[in-house]
Order: structure tokens, then sequence, then C-alpha cells
């Protein structure tokens, strides 16, 4: 699969299209024009998918705000916080979004009445804008030293080792066959790690339950097995699609998701992890990672196995949401409508059609008296070619 490569965006890169939007607005209103800033479109109806690339990207349609009644208040937030991030680009520090919104409120209240009309009452108003400001840019927010408090996945291996490259330069190794039972976390922010296999590394299993994960390793999991194990939390957040995207182009090694069989699991977790998301077009090239594989649950692996499932009822309101939402997302979700991963779609069709819902942690029911009957199963699946 040919995979595109994204050239980061350095602090001067930025600086200088920010300052280059500035100006253009300041030349318009000395001109009497109105300004106009445009930003990415991140939402499915902008969304475009290629199964040669492997994630989703953006089309052409662009979030156009110029200057208005209406608009006005959104304009200023967006130069008033752009301006804190370029500060932040320029000295080095960092923030998360919500010390950003805490910076925001402290110049509101120190410039006494001049800037009152911008101040935020929320964080999702500042969150807004600053998503605003890097689509605009196109740029990621860690690029512009803003962080959110996105851990990636939970990880365990004897055989991985991971360099990270500091601020200042200098390097930490961390070699995860050290840690025990205890996981590897990096933060979010995998372009500053560097990965090496101290012996071979036959694949990567990224389990949707972190509990789950840290199960297996406890029952011996990665002391048998030549693999990395990762904890996904559920639905994969920016830390953990970089992390899996740099275990896929760094260790070049298997990627098998193991979660459950519903919709949601399908749509909002594995889709994502693979392809990235539609609320964030502009950075999936770097967080996702198309070559993962679906291990399971598989639908027939509920017959080949006696799994346990269970019906899905009028009252569980949120699984039905989760199906009234597989029939959109067939119709109109460009992942799924693509020919390559009909096999996917196909998985939908059957929950739809059978309003069934099976866990992965029904594989410990298949002999409760074998604590590792879920590793031979999983074993056994990637021995067999049993995945999507």
């Amino acid at each position: 699969m040919a995979i595109q490569k994204r050239k980061a965006k350095t602090g001067v890169e930025i600086t200088k299209k920010a300052k280059e939007l500035c100006n253009k607005m300041l030349k318009d209103l000395e001109a009497s024009q109105r300004p106009v800033l445009e930003a990415v479109r991140c939402s499915l109806d902008n969304a475009n998918y290629d199964s040669k690339l492997g994630y989703l990207t953006p089309g052409e349609k662009l979030v156009r705000s110029e200057l208005n009644v209406s608009s006005v208040q959104k304009l200023a937030r967006t130069v008033f916080l752009l301006e804190i991030l370029l500060r932040n680009v320029e000295s080095g520090a960092v923030n998360t979004k919500r010390e950003l919104y805490y910076i925001a409120k402290g110049l509101v209240k120190g410039s006494g009445e001049s800037l009152k009309p911008i101040d935020f009452e929320e964080q999702t108003e500042s969150d807004s804008i600053i998503d605003f400001i890097t689509d605009m840019l196109r740029a990621y927010r860690e690029e512009m030293n803003c962080f959110a408090n996105d851990r990636g996945g939970q990880t365990y291996s004897k055989q991985l080792e991971v360099t990270e490259t500091l601020p200042d330069g200098s390097k930490a190794v961390i070699d995860l066959g050290q840690l025990g039972t205890t996981p590897f976390q990096p933060k979010n922010k995998p372009q500053s790690l560097s990965l090496r296999a101290k012996k071979r590394i036959d694949f990567c299993l990224v389990v949707e339950s972190e509990g789950t994960a840290n199960t297996l390793v406890s029952n011996g999991f990665t002391q048998r097995n030549n693999c990395i194990l990762m904890g996904a939390q559920g639905v994969p957040s920016n830390g953990v699609r970089g992390w899996c995207k740099l275990i896929q182009d760094q260790l070049k090694i298997p990627i098998y998701f193991f979660g459950d069989l519903d919709a949601y699991t399908m749509q909002n977790i594995f889709r994502t992890l693979k392809a990235g998301s539609a609320a964030s077009l502009v950075r999936n090239s770097d967080f996702s990672a198309p070559e993962v594989r679906f291990l399971g649950v598989l639908p027939e692996d509920i017959k080949k196995y006696d799994l346990y499932y269970y019906e899905v009822k009028d009252k569980d309101a949120s699984e039905l949401r989760a199906l009234k939402k597989a029939k959109d997302v067939l119709n109109n979700d460009p992942f799924f409508k693509d020919k390559k991963n009909k096999k996917l779609s196909q998985i939908l069709h059957f929950l739809i059609k059978n309003k069934i819902r099976c866990e992965q942690q029904a594989l410990f029911s298949v002999d409760p008296k074998d604590p590792i009957m879920p590793e031979k199963i999983i074993l056994q699946k990637i021995k067999e070619g049993s995945y999507i």
C-alpha cells in the first residue's frame, strides 16, 4: 500500500502563514473590504477515501467566515487565540487546551473592558476556535504546541525498545522488556519517538478493552509470544492512533484489532483507528493505521467457538442508535462504501439484520477452566488468516 508522507510544519512555516493571513485581513480592512478566513471543512460530507491511500482526506469544501455582525466575535477570537498560540511556538512553551482556555481568561481579565466582548464562557468555545485555527493553517495542534490529554494505548512487549527525542535534543531510551506488567504509555507526540525491535516481533495486537489487554498480559501473553500488545481504551484517541501509525510504519509488522462485534465498534472505533475520523481530516495521514486488520470478533466466530451473545432489545437505546447510524454509514461513509472494505460493510449488514452483539470477553466463556483459551483462539485466528 502506497502511503503518502506528510511533511511536518515547522514553527517558522506556521508563523509565516499566520502573519500572511493577518496582513491580508488588515489590508482588507484598510481598503474597506470585509476580511474572510477559510478553513478546511472537517465533516463526513467533505471526506474522501482512496483505498490506495488508506485514510480519510479532506475534499474541496471550506468553512468560510466573512466579517459581519454575526461573525465579528469569531474573527476577533481567532486573532486573539492565534496570537497566544504563536507566542508559544516562538517561545517553545507547551499548553493543553484547558490551559489555553484559562490563559485567554486571564488576558481578558487583565485587559479591563477592552477584551471583554470576546471572553469565553465555556472551554468548548475556545476549543472550537483552536480547531478552526489549525484547520485554517492545515497544521496539527501539536505543531502549535497545543496538546489534548490524549494518551497512547497501554503497551506491553518483551522485544520493543523506544527512543524518545527530548526538546533539548537529548535521547531517552525505554526498554519495554524491563517494565514487567507495567505498561508503556506514550504521550500524544509519536513523531518524537523511534522504535527498535530487540528481537523478532511477529505481530501487534490492539485490544479494544484496556482491561482485557491487561488480563492477557497478566496471563502471560507477551511472555509466550514475540509481539506487541496494546489496550486501545475504546474509541482511539489521537495518541493511540498516532502510536499505531508509528508501529505500522517503523516496524513493518502485521497489526490486528481485537474488539466487540457490534455496530459501534465497527464504525466508531475500528474505522477511526484504520482510516481516521471526519472530524480531523487534516491530521489523518499521521493519525491512522491503514494496514490494521479486524481480527474479531467476526460473525463466523460465534458459531465456530460457540460464543455467548445477546440480542439488542428495544430498551437498549445506545445499541439501537448505533444500528440506526450503521444504516446511514453504509450509505454515506466513503470508507464503508469503498469496494475494498466490502467485507467490513457486510459485518454492518449482518448486525443490522440480526440485531445481536457479541463482546470480545465472550472468548473467556469457551473454556472457563482454561485461562489462556482466549489467547489460543486469537493465535489460531492469526494462523488461519481469520481476519479482515
